[in-house]
């Protein structure tokens, strides 16, 4: 997350450089905003955050829960493996192992990166939040005239809290 909005200031410094050597011969003027202590405190941030937290919980639980199931399912089949039928021990065998594929395959449909629904429900949660960062970044950059040595994260913060 923190590259993403690193990469996007960069682009719109970038932007900025070229549109000011095309208008008039200034030095570059950057600053810089960490994105971490904005999403730390933006409350928009701080709310979709604990919204994925809460999911991951959840499917942490779910998939704790299908791994406690295998587990018991597993330590009986060794109890009473001796006195199982070779049929019976293979059909068993073969619904533990099925049970072991389902575990991971929810695994990897919930967290899985990139296309898991862990990071498809993050950029959409996070999403508003970038484009507004993003516009407040741009909107502080062009109102400051931007100093190479200014740190910008307190300025870009307190324009989103104010809501403007």
């Amino acid at each position: 997350m923190k590259k993403v909005i690193l990469l996007i200031v960069f682009f719109i410094s970038m932007t900025a450089l070229f549109a000011q050597t095309e208008k008039q011969d200034q030095p570059l003027k950057l600053g810089y905003v960490d994105s971490e202590v904005i999403l730390a405190q933006l409350p928009e941030a701080i709310k979709a955050k604990s919204d994925l937290d809460a999911l991951v919980q959840k499917w942490t639980k779910m998939a704790d829960s299908m791994t406690t199931q295998l587990q018991t399912e597993y330590a009986s089949y060794q109890k009473q493996a001796a006195t199982m039928t070779p049929d019976k021990q293979k059909a068993t065998q073969q619904s533990l192992v099925q049970q072991d594929q389902a575990i991971q395959t929810f695994k990897q449909q919930k967290f899985s990166q990139p296309n898991g629904e862990y990071f498809t429900k993050q950029d959409s949660l996070m999403a508003p939040v970038k484009a507004k960062v993003f516009k407040a970044i741009e909107e502080v950059a062009k109102a400051e005239g931007v100093n190479a040595q200014d740190d910008l994260t307190y300025k870009v913060l307190d324009r989103l809290k104010r809501g403007k």
